[in-house]
């Protein structure tokens, strides 16, 4: 018996459909056989989209694609599939695979360093950006991978070369075992993005901040070209890249916050992106589903941690505890959130775990409709091909698995895989449990058929009353064989389990060959009953996400609140200067009245008796919260890329300085060349998402350098121009007159409106000659100050701020005439040989000279001291004491020209302020509580019970990781803390600790 019927002979279909034979290119050897079966898979559940079932229905199919679902009965033709009891799915589609691609080898180079593509031909000088690599003549069909793809559900798979910033294009393909040429759904379904250099072998870009200003430049470059005279210059590239930019935009991040920085792109360009990504976004899924973009989501849930041992445990970040909680909640998230997304099996360790993570998801949250949705219709509509794959309408390709359970049961499996109408065996059903007594009739005859033994091993016994006849059974599935003796006569039995499993019926065949018919009837079940499976109702639980997601995250950010602090000492930082047992009241972030004896309603009355309140501390030099490297150190200018562009909220030393009073940080490229990137003025809002930790309306800033670093002394030593300090000075006259040039021409081509090639790089410096962009420069010696002092009078440009300016007490009368400012260290000197004339008394020389001089960190652990490093200005050089808290506080912010805002205590300005316990100079002080725009971010006297809160957090995931692992979870090894990498201008190595 078989579940295949044929309804009439096989003529007929020769007949009927030799019209519609298939037209193609390729020569056949031989004679060519080409069948036009029309498949009927009759009583089954289909689904013909994620939200279209229909029961006990037929489906047809016939040259590999559907002609109809319905209820219908299955035409005379039809070769009759039984499939009582089986699920029918729109086979599953992958969006983001690399199946049939060659591997990506890290090129060589001969060269240290190494300024252009070494690619042969009129390519783009990056070779990062490869736009014209078309993914469709790299694919090469590999059965034994297509293989693992098809037992996971899938039947098709978007592909693309995962290599580079600009990837090229993508192609959807059938994992069918044919050839390349029939494989095809569409063979540029994509143009591929990611931050990621990928292969290259260039220096350019060495940063994340790198790869986002070298995309945003590409879109500039081929946007000219498309109106440039092609005469002038052929950039295959270039070509490439315009020609895809029709297709869906597919963008690969590995980070939540690379997400919103893509968006900025596209923004900025008229894009819209469809967003590979990394499975954490529930940490910003408020700003994710602000962007409205379309999301491609792995299910690589952290496996659990090892925990038995308890130095294992405490070695576990907060951070991966709550993430190993969270992350398999992340697509319930995302649809709670009504992100629309598709789910890939990308990034997974084992790819045949990819249904038991599905699995997770579903048991998560995840409705079993949305995850159906999410791996037909919602991939096909990603990448355009809706139309031809993703559900089972007439017309469409037969694409569909058999399955014998439906999506999220615990037992659900892919029995069988058609691609194309092309039948691929995945998994045998499991045979079905007979065991029991029978009354087993055959030709009058009546028998009793015991059957026992295991369920997959039966045993078969046929006997009437106490005779007992030597007997076999065979079984597989529902389709049953057996033999008995009878008077040394052999009868051979098949059949089949008819539904409801109590009934067998089938045909015996004597040894004289004649037939007749048998059937058996259940009187007794000796089946064991199945203990119910208890992860099929297993729901998990939802674990609490804090912001940032880790240790000393607010679990529900805090908001403004209105305060009236009570009998304080305020320093002002004003004409009044420190007044005595005064009252500050702070009201919708901003500081309204300054007064004794203030009352007012609707107020948090703080008691600073004996306290001290002062503006918040502002760092004019910091390399905290910085995402993907300081330094874009490749060429001697990088004035196009931007701190601004990954600012790293997550940063623990964020909340450690704000424990320290820090409550405004400019974030700083480093000093690896002479023209670095553009920076970033963060106020240190803990919780919050990169962009609202900026400070909206601040000046632009950039970092120049100057001395050893810049001219690549010690380890960093390469071909890269400048290798001297005279050669430092020819980079900047270099840069701007260039500049100076560029705006020549932008104004005749905008005068004669012709093209014009936007340059990110000489925008910014125009910027600075047109006092849009101001100078911080890290500088030593007085020589080179003098030098860039005098580069700018030259080119008329002020350089802002001198930072570090250890020598600046040499050439404080020139500052002050140029009018530049100084940010210094307050006792740094002799750990490097350009330094060896530094002393502690500069910082009280420069600002008895009249320059404006602030205190700086340049260094994580420093700037929660920064109150003590001031206090420094009091012991060397005797400022006042008002005059040194200004160095951390005024004088930064007028560097930085907020003055207008914050940096004293004045009614106006935003409630920037920290209450501390003693005098803010002295080594005892301690910053209680830490307010920017009226928030209070830190409070020392919730800080043990902060502690608690991450302790009890710690051990409530720790048990639930030990319960996993008691419940047969699979474990990984734990890992130490994670290793977090702290930037220095004068370490030019990237350092880290725990």
């Amino acid at each position: 018996m078989n579940r295949f019927l044929f309804i009439s002979a096989f003529c007929s279909f020769t007949l009927l459909f030799s019209s519609v034979k298939s037209q193609e290119t390729f020569p056949f050897n031989g004679p060519k056989n080409e069948k036009h079966i029309l498949y009927a898979f009759v009583n089954a559940t289909v689904f013909v989209d994620y939200q279209t079932k229909i029961e006990g229905a037929t489906l047809l199919v016939q040259d590999g694609k559907v002609v109809s679902v319905s209820k219908n009965a299955p035409p005379k033709n039809a070769l009759i599939i039984e499939s009582k009891g089986k699920i029918i799915y729109p086979s599953f589609i992958d969006a983001f695979t690399n199946y049939g691609m060659p591997e990506v080898k890290k090129g060589k180079r001969e060269d240290r360093n190494q300024f252009l593509s070494t690619k042969k031909g009129a390519y783009n000088w990056n070779q990062a950006i490869k736009p014209e690599i078309n993914s469709a003549e790299l694919f090469t069909a590999d059965n034994a991978s297509a293989e693992t793809f098809r037992k996971l559900g899938f039947g098709a798979v978007h592909t693309q070369a995962s290599d580079g910033i600009c990837r090229g294009t993508g192609a959807v393909v059938l994992l069918s075992n044919e050839k390349e040429n029939t494989l095809f759904v569409s063979s540029k379904s994509s143009a591929n993005y990611s931050f990621d250099k990928g292969s290259s072998t260039q220096d350019y870009p060495s940063s994340l901040m790198g790869s986002i200003a070298l995309l945003k430049q590409t879109y500039l470059d081929a946007e000219w070209y498309s109106k440039n005279d092609k005469t002038k210059e052929t950039n295959i590239s270039l070509e490439a890249f315009n020609q895809t930019q029709n297709l869906t935009q597919l963008f690969e991040v590995k980070d939540k916050y690379n997400v919103l920085r893509a968006v900025k792109i596209a923004k900025e360009f008229g894009k819209s992106y469809v967003f590979k990504t990394a499975g954490d976004e529930y940490m910003a899924i408020k700003e994710i589903a602000e962007t409205k973009s379309s999301l491609i989501v792995p299910l690589n849930f952290p496996e659990a941690f090892d925990v038995s041992d308890p130095l294992d445990a405490h070695n576990i970040s907060l951070e991966d505890l709550k993430h190993w909680e969270n992350a398999p909640f992340n697509p319930y998230y995302l649809h709670l959130n009504k992100i629309p997304f598709s789910i890939t099996s990308a990034d997974l360790k084992e790819k045949k775990t990819f249904l038991t993570k599905l699995k997770k998801a579903i048991d998560c949250g995840l409705p079993v409709s949305e995850a159906l949705k999410a791996l037909t219709y919602f991939p096909a509509k990603q990448l355009g091909v809706d139309n031809v794959v993703g559900a089972l309408k007439p017309g469409m390709l037969a694409n569909f698995i058999i399955c014998n359970n439906e999506l999220g049961s615990a037992k659900f499996n892919v029995e069988e895989n058609w691609i194309k109408g092309e039948q691929f065996v995945i998994e045998k059903p499991e045979t079905v449990d007979i065991r029991g007594k029978y009354d087993f009739v055959i030709d009058s005859n009546k028998l009793v058929l015991t059957i026992d033994g295991e369920s997959s091993k039966p045993k078969a016994t046929f006997s009437k009353d106490t005779i007992k006849y030597k007997s076999t059974i065979s079984i597989e599935r529902k389709l049953i064989n057996f033999t008995y003796v009878v008077d040394s006569k052999t009868i051979r039995l098949s059949g089949e389990v008819l539904p409801g499993d109590s009934v067998l019926k089938g045909i015996a065949i004597n040894e004289s060959g004649a037939q007749n018919y048998w059937n058996a009837k259940l009187i007794e079940s000796k089946k064991t009953e199945a203990k119910p499976d208890s992860n099929s109702t297993k729901k998990e639980e939802l674990g609490s996400v804090w912001f940032p997601n880790m240790a000393y995250g607010f679990d529900t950010l805090p908001t403004k609140n209105n305060y009236l602090i009570k009998n304080t000492n305020v320093w002002t930082n004003e004409q009044e200067g420190i007044l005595k047992n005064y009252d500050v009241l702070v009201q919708n972030g901003k500081i309204t009245k300054i007064d004794k004896n203030i009352s007012a309603t609707g107020v948090e009355i703080i008691d600073g008796k004996e306290k001290h309140l002062t503006a918040g501390i502002i760092d004019e030099h910091s390399h905290i919260a910085i995402s993907g490297g300081v330094n874009e150190w490749a060429q001697a200018s990088s004035a196009e890329v931007s701190i601004s562009d990954v600012v790293n909220p997550e940063d623990i030393n964020i909340y450690r300085q704000l424990a320290g009073g820090v409550t405004v940080a400019q974030l700083l490229h480093g000093s690896a060349n002479p023209v670095g990137g553009q920076s970033a003025i963060i106020k240190l809002r803990w919780g919050q998402t990169p962009e609202k930790m900026k400070i909206e309306g601040a000046d632009g800033f950039i970092k120049f350098a100057l001395g050893e670093n810049v001219k690549q002394s010690g380890s960093l030593g390469g071909a890269r121009f400048p290798q001297s300090r005279m050669g430092v000075e020819q980079s900047f006259y270099d840069i701007f007159i260039r500049a100076k040039e560029y705006e020549s021409q932008k104004n005749n081509a905008l005068k004669n409106k012709t093209a014009f090639r936007k340059d990110l790089e000489l925008e910014t410096i125009s910027e600075i000659l047109n006092k849009k962009r101001f100078i911080t420069c890290h500088s030593y010696v007085q020589s080179e100050i003098n030098m860039l002092m005098h580069v700018a009078d030259s080119m008329k440009f002020r350089v802002n701020t001198f930072t570090h300016i250890l020598e600046g007490y040499k050439v404080a009368d020139k500052m002050k005439n140029h009018g530049v400012g100084a940010s210094t260290f307050s006792d740094w000197w002799a750990y490097k040989f350009e330094v060896m004339d530094a002393i502690p008394y500069n910082a009280a020389l420069l600002t008895q000279q009249g320059v404006v001089t602030a205190i700086n960190s340049d260094d994580a652990e420093m700037a929660r001291r920064l109150n003590q490093e001031a206090a420094k200005t009091v012991k060397y050089g005797g400022l006042s004491e008002e005059e040194a808290l200004k160095t951390v506080t005024l004088n930064p912010a007028k560097l930085l020209h907020l003055e207008a805002k914050m940096g004293s205590i004045k009614v106006g300005k935003d409630a920037d302020i920290v209450l501390w316990t003693n005098n803010p100079l002295s080594v005892y002080a301690k910053a209680e509580k830490t307010f920017i725009d009226g928030v209070c971010l830190y409070d020392r006297t919730k800080e043990e019970t902060i502690k608690q809160q991450n302790n009890n957090e710690r051990q409530r995931i720790i048990q639930k990781m030990i319960d996993a692992k008691s419940g047969g979870e699979k474990t990984q090894k734990a890992n130490s803390k994670k290793q977090q990498y702290h930037y220095h201008c004068d370490s030019l190595e990237e350092y880290y600790y725990e």
